[in-house]
Order: structure tokens, then sequence, then C-alpha cells
């Protein structure tokens, strides 16, 4: 549900990463030692280009495979802890898991309402015979995808978005309506407008809210510092720090390697 939610107690999943390392060509790109994410209900994952933030993401959705290392998936309430590094990338989202694109992935020819169906449906209906079953997966999403679309002022369903930032919301609508237990958001409010940002940003909070485990890699600094309850700063493939959002950005290091003087 889009709606205001009154927050309630939770225990959240968690993604725990340990000994993970990834290279590419002989240059060492991620190397975590141990890192646990989900503690907090939205974590920010900052730092320079090339500091290995998306890597790190695919590496949790198993569509960058790790070279060494494992990564785990604890369900919500104490439930059991899965090893999700050796699971297909298709096993995560069923489970829970889901991730949006940071480059912009959209199908040129679909109308919005197709694009995001793409979502809602499951591998039953994946099958040449079930095509006349599309208005079965569109009667058990259409609320939420209204809701959605209402949301983002998006208008016809029937047309084709035509904006970049448009294919944008698209792409988050679709792993909202997959109701995610663990959602990545890789840079989602790059290049919107100010007043969709805000929309973003308050619709994460909702999620949290209702005990979804959000983490967010953002270049906005100012997305990460008013949406945020705990940072972690990674260099060089390395998690170097963590803290609150005024830790991070008062720490020196971090100044000086990545915000510099403006930011502070």
């Amino acid at each position: 549900m889009v709606s205001d939610t009154q927050q309630v107690t939770v225990t959240r999943p968690q993604v725990r990463i340990q000994n993970a390392v990834k290279s590419f060509s002989g240059r060492v790109v991620v190397d975590i030692d141990e890192l646990t994410l989900g503690d907090q209900p939205i974590e920010g994952l900052i730092g320079p280009n090339g500091a290995g933030k998306t890597t790190l993401m695919r590496m949790i959705m198993h569509s960058t495979p790790l070279d060494s290392g494992t990564i785990t998936l604890s369900t919500a309430n104490g439930g059991s802890e899965v090893t999700i590094s050796d699971r297909p990338t298709h096993w995560m989202a069923p489970h829970g898991l889901v991730k949006s694109n940071q480059v912009i992935m959209d199908f040129d020819n679909l109308t919005i309402l197709d694009s995001m169906l793409l979502a809602v449906s499951t591998a039953k209906y994946e099958k040449p015979y079930r095509i006349f079953d599309e208005p079965l997966v569109y009667a058990d999403s259409v609320e939420r995808m209204h809701e959605y679309m209402e949301y983002f002022d998006l208008g016809d369903p029937m047309r084709i978005a035509g904006s970049a930032g448009e294919k944008k919301l698209l792409d988050i609508i679709r792993c909202l309506l997959l109701e995610p237990e663990f959602l990545l958001l890789d840079e989602p409010t790059a290049g919107l407008p100010e007043e969709t940002t805000e929309k973003v940003v308050a619709l994460a909070r909702r999620l949290a809210s209702q005990g979804t485990a959000i983490v967010i890699v953002e270049h906005d600094l100012n997305v990460i510092w008013n949406l945020c309850d705990e940072v972690h700063f990674m260099a060089e493939g390395s998690v170097v720090l963590h803290g609150n959002p005024e830790e991070i950005r008062q720490n020196k290091t971090v100044v000086e390697k990545y915000l510099g003087e403006g930011h502070v």
C-alpha cells in the first residue's frame, strides 16, 4: 500500500557477507571480511566511483558471482539463515530479496501497464498457451499498480513511458510489486526532479516502517543524510567506516577522500 501506515515493531531480515572477494582482470574490486546489512531500517552505501558499491549489490543478488566467500540471508523474526551466494539469481525475488537497476532498463515498445505486469507474472503464466490468462495476472495486482501509478503521476497506463525518469520509476514500481522483504536500491533518484525524489524518499520510509529492510546506493548525499539510519562508507572495495549519517559526514577520512569541505 502506498497510503500512510502506522509504524510497528519489527525484526527485519538480514544479509550477512563474509570473506567476499571479487576481481576483474586481476584487479580486486570487492574485498569484505564481515558485513551485516539489515541491522537498521534504512542503510546507505556510499563511496567514490569504483569503490565497489554496485558490484557488492550484484554479488548479493548473484548476478555477479563471488570469487570466494559466502553471503547469507536471514528471514525476519528470527527465521533460518540461508546461503544465497550459491543460489541462482532468479531464486532471490521469490524469497523476498529484490534489487533495482542502476542503469535504466525498460522495453521501448511495452506500455506502462505491460511493463508492470512483467513483475507480477509468475512462472506458471510464462507459457505460450497461458497468453489468455493475462486478465488473471492483472486482477491480482491491479489495485497496487494503480496506487503506484497515481502516487507517481504516471497517467495513462496504456501509453509507453517516454522519459528516462518515468522508466526509472517503473523500475522501482516493478521492485515494489514483488513485495520485497529486503530491498536494494541502486541510485533510485538519479536523474529525477526534486519533487519526485521526495516521493521516492517518502515511500522508502513507509516501506521501512512496515518491516522492509532497505539498503540504498546514492550519489545524492542529501538523500543519504536525510533518509538513512546508518551509513557504510566504501573505498577500494572494502567497507572502511560505519556510523550514523552525522558521524560519517563529519569523519575526516570521508571528507578528504569523498565529500570535500562543502558537504560538512
